[in-house]
């Protein structure tokens, strides 16, 4: 196992589309991971056909970044049926790995793009050293552990495999309440495949219960007169946790949100970015500051917890299903003319609010007054009211094509 202080932590981000694509890696991610129109887990991400997946293959090499396409659903035989072409096509766009869970899928594309890297599932759920060294055995370059794992056992399976082999594990994000994210809610109930990607989360629905000859008459479950969520997990949030991850071993650090927005993927991704990077200039006197704390509040959340990561844990949400942000995405920068940003509005704000600024670059953090803004047509603009129209405005800042405008959400 190599010296903590010699690793270079890998940040994975999930894109859904190339607009996302394109956010995680402006804002800092070294990896993007997603998926073709088949074979993954999130088939209501808008994903990738073949040409726009060689496209996002070229365009993250361009950057010196990775790509990972998921190949990770649990296969019934019919869907072999053009596999071993798709996994040629994947190792010929030069895709940096696939992430697989099915041992038939996983022998299949070793026979048929044996050049392609094979990265573990967490679907596969390795909890134990014995089953990693399987895997690695069986020629995977890396393992996304299962989400039920703590610290302790992570380190003890890092311990036990060869400094070849790496190691990835969630670190924020929506967490599935099933064993590995294993679960028949969404077939039972809707005919949507949970395993196939189309799971409609009814774990995040309201239940309530009967007795069987009452049936007319169903009891809400209820908590402080709000309703329970019996199902709904909290989302997860490591971020303060970014040294004894990496002193567990952790090679790759992964956020989840493939169906998430792109300001969800910069929020998240712009914060792990910092935190990770000031570890790695002096992992002794590393200290997180107040800001990077407070970062992940700023987009949409559920209530957080740290998982399975440590012993004491809570993860259950019964306050409620649905998510919340302290703060609303207002418009992207799409380029600049002569001392005007070009800001695309998606969401209202006015002239006279403040708008914050979410940038890899220095002004991440600062703020201005929206001024009287322009359109398209050279008319004064006082309320950005129309989703996607260019606004030209002098905001005093040196923004950049990429940078995020937000507002805070008065409560």
């Amino acid at each position: 196992m190599k010296n903590i202080s010699e690793k270079k932590i890998e940040l994975l981000a999930p894109a859904g589309n190339f607009e996302r694509l394109e956010t995680a890696l402006y804002f800092g991610a070294d990896a993007v991971y997603l998926a073709g129109k088949k074979y993954g887990l999130r088939a209501l991400s808008d994903n990738f056909d073949e040409s726009e997946l060689k496209t996002a293959v070229e365009y993250a090499h361009g950057l010196n970044k990775k790509v990972y396409v998921t190949l990770n659903i649990f296969a019934y035989d019919e869907d072999f049926v053009g596999l071993p072409e798709y996994a040629q096509y994947l190792q010929s766009i030069k895709a940096d790995a696939v992430l697989v869970s099915d041992p038939g899928v996983f022998t299949c594309v070793k026979k048929s793009a044996p050049k392609l890297p094979i990265h573990i599932s967490t679907q596969s759920n390795v909890t134990n050293s014995h089953s990693a060294a399987f895997w690695a055995d069986m020629g995977a370059e890396r393992i996304v552990l299962a989400r039920e794992l703590g610290l302790d056992k992570i380190a003890a399976i890092r311990a036990a495999l060869p400094s070849g082999v790496s190691l990835e594990a969630f670190v924020h994000g929506a967490m599935c309440v099933s064993y590995s994210g294993r679960c028949l809610l969404s077939n039972y109930f809707t005919g949507r495949v949970s395993n196939h990607g189309e799971c409609a989360q009814p774990c995040r629905w309201e239940y309530s219960v009967t007795e069987t000859s009452r049936g007319n008459n169903p009891l809400l479950l209820q908590e402080d007169g709000r309703g329970t969520y019996i199902m709904n997990s909290r989302d997860l949030n490591m971020i303060e946790h970014i040294k004894e991850l990496a002193e567990a071993g952790v090679d790759s650090f992964k956020i989840e949100g493939r169906t998430k927005t792109a300001y969800y993927v910069a929020n998240a991704v712009n914060a792990y970015r910092r935190a990770i990077d000031l570890y790695e200039q002096s992992p002794e006197t590393y200290v997180l500051p107040q800001e990077l704390k407070d970062e992940p509040f700023k987009a949409t959340h559920r209530k957080y917890c740290t998982g399975f990561y440590f012993p004491s844990r809570e993860t259950e949400c019964v306050e409620t299903s649905q998510p919340a942000a302290d703060y609303a995405f207002c418009g992207v920068v799409s380029g600049s003319r002569g001392d005007e940003a070009i800001v695309q509005q998606r969401n209202r704000f006015k002239t006279g609010d403040t708008l914050e600024v979410l940038s890899p670059t220095d002004t991440f953090g600062k703020t201005f007054v929206v001024p009287v803004m322009k359109n398209e047509s050279g008319e004064d603009i006082t309320d950005a009211l129309l989703v996607q129209q260019n606004l030209y405005m002098n905001t005093g800042l040196r923004l950049q094509k990429g940078d995020i405008l937000r507002k805070k959400i008065i409560k």
